[in-house]
């Protein structure tokens, strides 16, 4: 899959340096090929590829907390038309996966999860949002590994208010949310 849109070195120094300045060790790598959280939403979003694109890798080491230091670093980017995306999955795990499920067959584990992180954050309670490990119901059930909820803490952090802009799941068990912060 080819996704070639242009960069934006410029961009991509700002957010190093905000990042640096929130105490955030950032580094830019030029060689680094676009992520599948990158290319698969924006190249939905924007199939002609014509806008910049800056990646912003996230290490997952920090967990939830260190996501949302990333996100409040980086939420002043708003205000300069910056579209900030954190590309994850509400819930992801494939061995789970029904791969002949419609769309109407929902895991009751998978969906009692995701209603928990939509309440907690409805609530804005972050305290549970980062302890979701340990509060969430099959939390590990639903995140074997944390990589694929942790742009939710970025997104969340960067921006404000919180509103769910799409609900379903596929394949039984992969929720296909779209939330929006702000």
């Amino acid at each position: 899959m080819q996704y070639p849109a242009p960069g934006d070195p410029q961009l991509a120094a700002v957010v190093v340096e905000l990042l640096n300045a929130a105490n955030l060790p950032a580094r830019i790598d030029t060689q680094r090929p676009l992520d599948h959280g990158v290319w698969v939403p924006l190249s939905l979003m924007y199939p002609q590829a014509d806008i910049p694109i800056v990646q912003v890798s996230l290490p997952t080491r920090g967990g939830p907390a260190l996501q949302s230091r990333v996100g409040h670093a980086l939420a002043s980017l708003r205000g300069q038309d910056v579209l900030l995306i954190g590309s994850g999955s509400i819930t992801h795990n494939l061995r789970e996966l029904d791969w002949h499920a419609g769309p109407e067959s929902v895991e009751p584990w998978a969906q009692a999860f995701r209603d928990w992180m939509i309440e907690k954050l409805v609530a804005n309670d972050e305290a549970a949002l980062h302890d979701y490990r340990q509060q969430a119901p099959n939390a590990v059930r639903n995140h074997p590994s944390d990589e694929h909820l942790l742009p939710l803490y970025f997104a969340r952090s960067a921006g404000g208010d919180f509103s769910v802009a799409h609900q379903g799941f596929t394949m039984g068990a992969l929720g296909m949310d779209i939330y929006r912060f702000g």
